[in-house]
């Protein structure tokens, strides 16, 4: 039975679902609008009136059907898969920005890796700088390194010669041979970095970028499996850390999160040298990554 205290609360969440469809709805239509045929590689021809591209031209170059679409711009309450949201955004030439607007409209989560945050601003990107030769990046809570100075670029492994796909620390601590290697203590670290991920994934379960990571680490690293299924979680806590770095040899460092808002979700990791020699080091890798740079 229903109560009236129910259907108070269920009221107030289909009027912002209705909000957000016709919210979704005219900003799709905006932007179609406002991309050429040329931009996408179509012809323009000669008895073209639409401004920018057709409903039936954005649902054939997204593969979906076009009374689907045409649905979708008239704010039916239809449902929508990221991978549709994925080709909608690539069709209609959506900057990041446009695009985390649209997934967000949708009710949805984009599933393609962070290469970019909004809270990487010019200035966050100088405070990393400043802070060399102490190595420093700003990772987002599922492990995706967001930005990074030089000297953590060569602390566990070239990470500029890694693809942004794959810049994510539980990817590379569980399938780079280089950056395992950089690890002193692996197998405890494995252990520890599974059980921080596990913990900070409950609030996460059904994010498909998320989901998509654990596959990834699941498929990759039967070591992964292995730990994963130990079901341990962890906390995020202050660690004295020991890496041996190809360049100049052992780095002990105390290793702090630096969180960037109000909740655990972005944060910049900072390496402080726990002894003159660690510093002393650091302050060569910092050298030889200048030099690479240049």
């Amino acid at each position: 039975m229903t109560t009236m205290a129910q259907e108070t609360t269920a009221a107030p969440r289909r009027g912002e679902a209705d909000i957000r469809r016709h919210e979704l709805a005219a900003f799709l239509r905006h932007r179609r609008e406002h991309v050429t045929p040329e931009q996408v590689g179509l012809p323009r021809g000669r008895r073209r009136r639409t401004p920018g591209l057709r409903r039936e031209e954005v649902a054939q170059l997204s593969a979906v059907g076009v009374t689907w679409y045409t649905w979708l711009e008239q704010a039916r309450d239809i449902q929508v898969s990221v991978q549709v949201l994925d080709a909608l955004a690539r069709t209609l030439l959506l900057d990041p920005s446009e695009r985390a607007h649209l997934f967000q409209l949708a009710g949805a989560v984009d599933p393609t890796p962070a290469t970019t945050c909004p809270s990487i601003t010019p200035a966050l990107r100088q405070v990393l700088e400043q802070m060399e030769p102490i190595p420093a990046c700003v990772q987002n809570s599922r492990y995706d390194i967001l930005a990074y100075n030089r000297t953590y670029g060569l602390l566990l492994c070239d990470l500029d010669a890694v693809p942004p796909e794959d810049r994510n620390c539980m990817v590379l601590c569980y399938t780079s041979a280089e950056w395992a290697e950089s690890i002193v203590h692996l197998e405890e670290t494995r252990r520890l970095m599974a059980a921080r991920l596990r913990a900070t994934m409950a609030g996460h379960l059904a994010e498909p970028a998320w989901k998509m990571l654990l596959k990834r680490l699941r498929a990759e690293s039967a070591e992964f499996r292995e730990v994963w299924d130990r079901h341990e979680v962890n906390a995020p806590r202050p660690k004295r850390k020991e890496f041996l770095n190809r360049y100049v040899g052992r780095i002990d460092v105390d290793h702090t999160d630096l969180w960037l808002g109000p909740e655990t979700g972005s944060r910049m990791v900072t390496y402080a040298p726990a002894d003159q020699v660690s510093r002393e080091r650091l302050e060569r890798l910092h050298a030889i990554a200048l030099a690479k740079s240049a």
